[in-house]
């Protein structure tokens, strides 16, 4: 088998170069003779056919990417733009309410997860990634049959929150239980089962992840946002962010760096940003103190 492109210049039989390149069959013929050179011949070249009667300017292969933010092709009884060319209005809605009835319940169940992701998604302003990995986790898990008899909510509750654990977003998990408008502690059971039913392997989340979002909230010079990360890589050294949450660290190193730069705020500030009590604030700040060995003067 040789490629199109594959240079032939006379007949092995007759020795003219008189050839011919019969594209549908394959074939490389000799017009003198008939000898058949090549019968194998594959055009590896683009295929352009356009059957559209204006001419199309985009000479495109494929259709829309298939994502699972849209899962495939999905049957739909006309559109709502074109409304206004359709006669029969009422045959045309009471189509649309059969297609939907008639759809299996997974599609149903997808299109509903997937609604209420986008909402959540656009209050929360995640990036595009974020949102697919949370779509692709809720697929799997409604696939294998986990999301029955546990809320369509919670569950998608769960895997944004394990979405943004992979890629480091900083988003808090008091943040994403306020936009879904589903307790904290059913967005953790959700997260935890779909982690390990699907198991799910979540990295430790880098408090530094955290810093430029709180530190833009508190309307902190770049220079203590620095300085707060330099803490935070010398506490990690130490051993002594294990076991503390990473929006706890951020803001307790913000603070620190925010004395030692005189850029004073008031404990509930931060503790308010980073959705913590004052009393996890402190602590955070006393281990740094100690930990680091930073003498810091505090009203």
């Amino acid at each position: 088998m040789i490629e199109s492109n594959t240079t032939i210049t006379k007949c092995p039989e007759c020795g003219m170069k008189r050839l011919f390149w019969n594209k549908d069959k394959g074939e490389v013929i000799c017009r003198s003779c008939g000898y058949v050179i090549e019968d194998k011949m594959v055009d590896f070249g683009q295929d352009w056919r356009d059957f559209d009667d204006s001419g199309s300017q985009s000479k495109s292969r494929v259709g829309a990417p298939v994502t699972y933010l849209q899962p495939g092709l999905s049957t739909e009884v006309g559109s709502k733009a074109d409304l206004s060319k359709i006669r029969n209005k009422s045959k045309f809605y009471r189509l649309r309410l059969w297609q939907k009835r008639t759809a299996n319940s997974i599609e149903q169940n997808l299109n509903h997860a997937l609604s209420e992701l986008k909402k959540i998604s656009s209050y929360l302003k995640l990036n595009a990634h974020v949102e697919e990995e949370a779509a692709r986790i809720y697929t799997q898990a409604l696939q294998k049959g986990l999301i029955k008899g546990r809320g369509v909510e919670r569950m998608i509750a769960g895997a944004i929150f394990a979405a943004c654990k992979i890629f480091e977003s900083p988003k808090t998990l008091h943040e994403i239980s306020e936009s879904s408008s589903i307790d904290e502690k059913d967005v953790v059971k959700s997260y935890k089962f779909l982690i390990r039913m699907l198991s799910i392997k979540i990295m430790p989340v880098n408090p530094i992840s955290f810093v430029a979002k709180f530190g833009s909230e508190l309307n902190l010079s770049q220079k203590t946002q620095t300085k707060a990360v330099n803490y935070i890589e010398r506490a990690m050294k130490k051993g002594i962010t294990s076991g503390k949450s990473p929006n706890s660290i951020a803001a307790a190193s913000l603070y620190v760096a925010s004395l030692v730069n005189k850029e004073k705020r008031t404990q509930l500030k931060f503790a308010e940003t980073a959705k913590i009590t004052e009393v996890t604030l402190r602590n955070r700040f006393n281990e740094l103190l100690k930990e680091l060995g930073i003498k810091v003067k505090v009203d």
